[in-house]
């Protein structure tokens, strides 16, 4: 179940990211594209429990994996506009959403200590 928008907005950029990485794949970029997807799908994935964590230190440490994740990303994502895996459009476009979580994961990390 999804709740909150963190949480849509993750499961939005997961699908993002298994779609470029489906792209990668096809182009035969099999290192890059299996970390990008794995930190990629990751961010929903700590928000997910985070939203059942059992205290609240818990529930920043979920959403502080998740912002690391979302950090690994936004990496990742750098490194295959500059080695030309992607092109500028693609990467602006997908970079946006992940610098977009960056900031909801570090408001709510920050409001939640």
């Amino acid at each position: 179940m999804i709740k909150g928008a963190a949480a849509e907005k993750s499961k939005a950029f997961a699908i993002r990211i298994i779609n470029l990485y489906k792209y990668l794949q096809n182009n035969k970029e099999f290192i890059l594209s299996k970390q990008l997807m794995r930190s990629g799908t990751s961010i929903g994935a700590n928000i997910t429990e985070a939203n059942y964590a059992q205290s609240k230190p818990d529930f920043v440490s979920k959403m502080s994996i998740a912002l690391k994740e979302a950090a690994e990303t936004a990496y990742w994502l750098e490194l295959l506009f500059e080695t030309n895996y992607i092109t500028k459009e693609q990467y602006i476009s997908i970079n946006n959403d992940c610098l977009e979580l960056i900031r909801i994961l570090t408001a709510t990390v920050k409001n939640s200590k």
